[in-house]
């Protein structure tokens, strides 16, 4: 009888700790989004992401699973199924939740179609089914503050992935002391190291038509993504840091897809020719697109011109590996869907999170590429 009273107030005693835990915490690194937004950050600030490393959020996770999970609810959102890296990223999320002990019908994972009012109904069918938690892949990024304020007032936590919220709505999440976060890289760094990728080949062997400069032509993202944002600008700021100059003959907007991207570097080949040297490209499925229309165009990666990407799709590292496409960037989807169900376990559990839990980007060249093509298989 003593033994059964002493486990009572043993519990007891836990219960009330993880009620105090719950709130999440407000440490430094909540700030860091406003903080980056008020100066503009060094391209070495931007390689290293001061947010709260994704191993401390995956221990703080792994040491929390003691309870079963096999009962909670998990709605996952993304923007849209037809995306090649979501394609991937959502994949292991599912495996990696089942492996932390969810159970398969209890994780349910919708299209959003690429469109915003689709999946803010999403949204709300996941709060009305009283879900446990949401992780949540913006279709607008604009739409954050939104969807934030619905679902806190559900009071189910909240785990954005991929497509950053502004600094200022992360700021509102520390200073409400909300069970909101947000899982993803810095995009700055993405950019970045595509342009060291260029910068590492050496103006001699860029600079074709021998002008001095570096004659480019950008393929953009959703001009509304933070990530298409940074990775334009930083790629071309790695330039200009390493001591180039750099001449702009084209920025057009690909939205990440393959067939626009090989569009619209179609029309630029046929309209600047052999004065393009590099195909700057936001994602992996533009470049793609972009190599299509240069091989179409009779020009060789690495002979005549260069094409870097980002995410490092499969097909793409193979491509490095042959020489048909320059570069990519690690976009490593499974750090990133592995940080975002532990941070989900964490809210679940009461170990509460960070406000930005950043994971790493990795250049991926010739010299590497095998090595990233055999982690991804």
């Amino acid at each position: 009888m003593f033994k059964k009273v002493i486990a009572i107030m043993t519990a007891t005693v836990l219960a009330a700790s993880m009620l105090v835990a719950c709130g999440g915490s407000t440490g430094a690194s909540s700030s860091e989004p406003a903080a980056q937004e008020a100066a503009e950050p060094a391209a070495e600030e931007a390689a290293e992401p001061a947010a709260e490393p994704a191993a401390d959020a995956a221990g703080e996770a792994a040491a929390a699973t003691d309870g079963d999970l096999s009962t909670k609810k998990v709605g996952v959102c993304i923007y849209q199924f037809s995306d090649n890296f979501m394609t991937l990223f959502r994949t292991e999320l599912e495996k990696y939740l089942i492996e932390k002990g969810f159970a398969k019908e209890n994780i349910t994972i919708v299209d959003g179609a690429n469109d915003q009012a689709t999946q803010s109904g999403q949204i709300d069918s996941f709060i009305a089914d009283g879900v446990d938690v949401l992780i949540i892949n913006l279709v607008n990024s604009s739409s954050a503050s939104t969807v934030t304020d619905k679902v806190v007032a559900a009071n189910i936590p909240l785990v954005y992935i991929n497509r950053e919220p502004a600094a200022d709505e992360q700021q509102r999440w520390a200073d409400n002391n909300w069970n909101v976060c947000y899982v993803g890289c810095d995009a700055r760094q993405s950019g970045t190291y595509q342009g060291e990728i260029i910068a590492d080949l050496g103006l001699d062997a860029v600079d074709f038509n021998k002008n001095g400069k570096i004659d480019y032509i950008m393929i953009k993202g959703d001009p509304e993504n933070v990530d298409a944002q940074y990775r334009t600008e930083f790629s071309i700021k790695a330039l200009t840091d390493a001591g180039f100059e750099v001449n702009k003959l084209d920025e057009q907007v690909g939205m990440w897809d393959q067939v626009k991207g090989a569009e619209l570097v179609a029309n630029s080949l046929s309209q600047y020719g052999n004065d393009i040297e590099v195909v700057f490209c936001n994602n992996d499925a533009m470049a793609l697109g972009a190599l299509q229309s240069i091989q179409s165009a009779g020009r060789k990666v690495g002979t005549d011109i260069y094409l870097v990407g980002v995410d490092a799709l499969t097909e793409v590292v193979e491509y490095v590996i042959s020489g048909d496409i320059t570069g990519t960037v690690f976009n490593d989807h499974f750090a990133q869907s592995h940080n975002a169900a532990d941070a989900a376990i964490n809210y679940i559990t009461g170990a509460g999170n960070e406000h930005n839990i950043q994971c790493d980007y990795k250049k991926v060249t010739k010299d590497n590429a095998q090595e990233i093509l055999d982690s991804l298989k």
